[in-house]
């Protein structure tokens, strides 16, 4: 990008393979349950785009080849690229079309962007920049729920902690898991991290469903999130923030050992 402008691809060979995408006809494009048309055509270039097939600086095809590609209608493809561009994964202007942006300009705070970075090539890299987020704001998030925390927090907290141990599936593990981080980030009384949920919401699904699989890890890991859960409970912040400390350490070892 100069001047605010996009940078013209470097090669004419580099122009030519983004103007001809795999041709995917609607009924194999990945459609997502319940989703509008555009929004699946918005799933499936993005994830093109995050996985590496279009790098960035990449100037996509027009509307006319995608609603070809996808056998989909030009307002779809509007709609969809528009989606793009408000996830910062895409800019465009006339005359010129749409390009990919560069990494560090995505939205990687957004649902949908994260869910396409844990599926892309790179997703233990993705792992390790979670648990590396995890390390930043957890430890100190769970002290502060532990001085902080009102009975109604506690409860939830404890509720997603006993649910955890009861699952009866994997699904269910997860669901619980998330929901017992999310209710300690809200717990910790500070605003700012509440918005940090929707990266627990939807990285911590792909993190947790690749750490924990054998049951023995499972055990494990139960008896640290109720360590957590008990420190919080007797308003022990030292010991909780320990506590969590142990917890991330089990899940990098998990994530090294895959």
């Amino acid at each position: 990008m100069r001047d605010g402008k996009p940078n013209k691809p470097k090669t004419p060979a580099r122009a030519a393979s983004a103007e001809r995408p795999a041709v995917v006809r609607r009924a194999d494009t990945a459609r997502m349950p319940g989703a509008s048309v555009h929004a699946s055509l918005a799933n499936e270039i993005g994830l093109r785009i995050v996985r590496g097939d279009y790098p960035p600086g990449t100037i996509l095809p027009n509307e006319a080849k995608w609603s070809e590609t996808f056998d989909v209608s030009r307002s779809a493809v509007r709609e969809a690229i528009k989606m793009l561009m408000a996830k910062s994964l895409l800019a465009s202007r006339p005359k010129i079309g749409s390009w990919v942006e560069p990494k560090e300009r995505w939205n990687l705070l957004d649902r949908d962007v994260l869910a396409w970075y844990a599926t892309s090539p790179d997703r233990e890299v993705f792992l390790k920049t979670v648990q590396e987020f995890r390390h930043i704001i957890e430890p100190e998030a769970t002290a502060f729920a532990a001085m902080r925390r009102t009975d109604e927090q506690m409860a939830e907290i404890s509720r997603a902690c006993r649910e955890m141990g009861a699952a009866a599936t994997l699904q269910e593990r997860t669901r619980a898991d998330t929901r017992f981080h999310l209710a300690i980030l809200r717990a910790s009384g500070n605003d700012l991290l509440v918005p940090l949920g929707v990266l627990i919401e939807s990285a911590f699904d792909h993190l947790f469903a690749y750490t924990t699989r054998e049951l023995d890890d499972l055990q494990h890991a139960q008896k640290l999130h109720e360590a957590i859960e008990r420190n919080i409970r007797l308003q022990r912040p030292d010991a909780a923030r320990n506590a969590v400390r142990k917890l991330l350490a089990n899940t990098d070892g998990v994530i090294k050992s895959r």
